[in-house]
């Protein structure tokens, strides 16, 4: 009987399956050139996850590793106006300080460079796309990546990239499914040349509502399911809290970011974190609620101490403290990190902000201050004008109540 072609053969002797073992590895490289097979303890790179910071201890602590994998997707989502493109120019700002090079794809048309630069980005060398389509946009982000050269790439957002068909289209055509579809055709082609280059890419999404949805939750992402099982590190952004004694006098967000999937830590962690107008994410705030947590700061009524020093009565004092002290700042930070990522490297991110990070940030909250100034005074002009509007219909009405009884139209009588 002839020998099939394909059979398998029986190998049961320990000696010659690591020979036959060798032999296919071998036969592998030589297809699929070297290192496409290999024990997982040889691969440094796939043993030890390397890192950026996220800008806020919290976060990092979060996040389980100290900050964001490098060479994974990450997704941010959450409703409008969460702090989410925030706390992604954070992650910019923490890889340029690392000496990384970063690429901002700004999809929605919307980045502030002078808020980016307020943020600690350094806005000279980020690299930067306004595409047309969402499959430019892809296809700008695959050669980033495949350059090999790029740390970081943000792209803001999903939501935004939109096909070229729709936009070819008329405004009422129905495009089902294409949106989707384009994001799992780029996710498939990105994935395997994200892990290759140590790239990492954060795609911020948009919360949408699904109809007729009876129990749980109706909300969802937009781009359909593709990047949810592709994204190593998904974050939900939620605002909780408006900071100041009112609107008017509002001075920052408070917000709470729970990583819901999580691939290189465990996840359903939660961490509330404050965002200042103008400024970003507080580090810190975020530094002394993590050291009190840890107890490297020690917390006595309304009193935080270092050490055996006394730091502040209150907590914006105690954060003042450390904004005008950095080197303790630095050293609180120091003894956080060597207690919860012993034996990972990292950039410090408490530094003296130059000249022009402090005029951007001036700049940023003066522009806020002007926009809330010119809404009060619409809100003014506005109620002038309905103020006028009475008086003229109350005299109107005097008038017309005159004439019908024969009395003069002014108040002499009344």
């Amino acid at each position: 009987m002839a020998k099939a072609k394909n059979e398998v053969p029986a190998v049961a002797n320990p000696d010659d399956k690591l020979k036959a073992l060798e032999a296919a590895r071998l036969q592998i490289e030589k297809q699929f050139g070297q290192g496409s097979l290999m024990k997982l303890g040889n691969n440094s790179a796939i043993g030890n996850i390397e890192i950026i910071p996220s800008g806020s201890i919290l976060l990092d602590e979060a996040l389980g590793i100290g900050g964001y994998p490098r060479g994974r997707i990450i997704e941010i989502f959450g409703p409008e106006s969460s702090g989410k493109t925030t706390i992604a120019l954070h992650a910019v700002a923490e890889a340029q300080k690392q000496g990384g090079i970063a690429a901002f794809i700004d999809a929605e048309h919307a980045l502030d460079p002078q808020y980016a630069k307020a943020l600690g980005v350094n806005i000279d060398e980020l690299w930067v796309s306004q595409p047309d389509t969402g499959e430019q946009a892809l296809e700008i982000a695959e050669s980033l990546v495949r350059s090999g050269a790029v740390d970081i790439i943000v792209i803001d957002s999903v939501a935004a990239l939109t096909p070229q068909a729709e936009i070819a289209g008329e405004m009422g055509d129905s495009h089902m499914g294409l949106q989707a579809r384009l994001m799992s055709q780029a996710l498939r082609k990105l994935t395997a040349i994200i892990g290759k280059s140590n790239c990492m890419i954060i795609f911020i999404n948009q919360i949408r509502m699904k109809i007729g949805v009876m129990f749980g939750s109706p909300e969802t992402t937009t781009g359909g399911n593709a990047l949810k099982f592709y994204a190593s590190v998904r974050l939900d952004v939620r605002k909780i809290e408006t900071l100041g004694k009112d609107e008017d006098e509002a001075w920052g967000n408070k917000i709470r970011v729970k990583v819901v999937k999580n691939k290189v830590a465990p996840p359903f962690r939660k961490v509330e974190m404050e965002i200042l107008f103008g400024k970003g994410v507080c580090p810190y705030g975020s530094l002394l609620d993590s050291a009190v947590k840890q107890e490297i700061i020690g917390k006595s009524g309304s009193w935080y101490s270092y050490g055996d020093d006394k730091i502040g009565q209150g907590r914006p004092n105690a954060v003042k403290f450390l904004e005008e002290n950095i080197d303790i700042a630095q050293k609180i930070e120091k003894e956080l990190r060597e207690k919860l990522f012993p034996g990972r490297p990292y950039v410090s991110s408490f530094v003296e902000k130059t000249k022009e990070q402090k005029e951007a940030q001036e700049k940023a909250v003066e522009a806020l201050k002007k926009e809330d100034v010119s809404k009060d005074a619409a809100l003014k002009g506005k109620k002038e004008e309905t103020d006028d509007s009475a008086e003229e219909k109350s005299a109107a009405s005097k008038a017309k109540r005159a004439e019908v009884v024969g009395l003069p139209a002014d108040d002499s009588l009344f």
